[in-house]
């Protein structure tokens, strides 16, 4: 997240920067293939090592989904997974990519495609919980078929703020707000991905069940490096990139109008914009 000092440098340079917030790190890294980093969590008989364990298939029938999970467990970091997800008529099917601590008063970060009928649009909802505090969902639109080709889906995590994005392109910013009494993720986190059925909820408010005759659901995923402050360290060093206060803690600007756009364009749910359920928004929310 480049700050306002990159005005200084010369345009080409200012591009670059731009082009590559987000992706550092995870283009300076050797790929690593899924066995170094992740493991297993369930559903093993329904999980599919690909390409020397540079792809991982999940895949899901009316027997079971599956999922996966990180070794270690981080407290700050810029995760990411490039995915792409199952096709056809996925009505009901979820495909997870997300933090969590895990535990009652969990703090967790979600990325949650709900699946669609064949041919409608697919629905992508974030949520953040902090000490066992969740409902702050959002849903957009998105703008490109996810089940057709690869992309990359990330979370920055740092002391100032969570960016939730699709490529470059920032879809969701959770700023802490710990100064005025609202909770902000602070426990270490797993990485997870899972396969699984919401068909009770997830489509249509749950009134769209899978269709079983398309199974298997099959879902993809790669680009197993991880860009994570283990648990043990102090992980709101500075000596961590994506802690950097003067480049991360903000979008800059080009940034900026992406996410608005993104907000104006494709965002379909807000629970902030949702007077019924909170006819007093929470703190978070802009008043």
């Amino acid at each position: 997240m480049g700050s306002s000092s990159c005005l200084v440098f010369p345009l080409a340079v200012t591009i670059v920067v731009v082009l590559c917030i987000g992706c550092r790190g995870s283009l300076a890294a050797p790929s690593v293939g899924f066995d170094q980093s992740y493991k297993v969590t369930w559903g093993g008989n329904h999980v599919s090592s690909l390409d020397q364990g540079q792809t991982i298939r999940l895949s899901m029938d009316s027997y079971s989904g599956a999922g996966f999970a990180s070794k270690l467990s981080y407290g700050s970091g810029y995760f990411r997974l490039r995915m792409k997800l199952p096709n056809k008529n996925t009505a009901g099917v979820v495909t997870a990519f997300y933090l969590t601590s895990g535990g009652r008063a969990h703090d967790e970060l979600d990325f949650e495609f709900l699946g669609n009928k064949e041919g409608k649009p697919h629905t992508l909802q974030t949520n953040v919980f902090a000490n066992g505090g969740g409902n702050r969902e959002q849903r957009i639109t998105l703008w490109f078929d996810p089940s057709a080709s690869y992309h990359n889906y990330k979370i920055l995590w740092n002391p100032y703020q969570i960016v939730f994005f699709i490529d470059h392109t920032p879809i969701r910013v959770y700023k802490n707000k710990a100064s005025i009494g609202v909770n902000y993720p602070t426990k270490p986190m797993h990485i997870e991905a899972s396969l699984w059925n919401g068909d009770s909820w997830a489509t249509d408010g749950g009134q769209t069940k899978i269709d079983w005759s398309q199974a298997p659901f099959n879902a993809y995923f790669q680009a197993f490096n991880i860009d994570g402050c283990a648990q043990s360290e102090n992980c709101y060093s500075s000596k961590f990139w994506w802690n950097n206060k003067n480049k991360y803690w903000r979008l800059n600007s080009q940034q900026q109008k992406a996410y608005q756009n993104v907000k104006k364009k494709y965002m379909t749910y807000d629970y902030c914009s949702d007077l019924p359920r909170f006819p007093k928004l929470p703190k978070e929310c802009p008043q």
